[in-house]
């Protein structure tokens, strides 16, 4: 039969303590980044949004810039 070392096995089960430890607290940062990493994707999808009604309204008024210089040349 093999002898098992009490004190060997103390330190082997809190090394294993440890790590699980560890393990926890990265789950958590993970979950906390997955949830700010999603806030920034709706920032920038409603940010793209009012980025392209921005551009819709500078081309509907330089458009109509365009079309009365030209009627006013004529």
């Amino acid at each position: 039969m093999t002898d098992i070392d009490p004190v060997k096995y103390g330190v082997l089960w809190q090394k294993v303590q440890d790590y699980e430890r560890r393990f926890d607290d990265m789950d958590k940062k993970m979950d906390k980044m997955e949830a700010n990493v999603e806030k920034l994707v709706a920032l920038a999808n409603q940010g793209r949004g009012g980025f392209w009604a921005g551009m819709a309204l500078v081309s509907a008024f330089s458009s109509a810039i365009g079309y009365l210089s030209s009627w006013y040349h004529k």
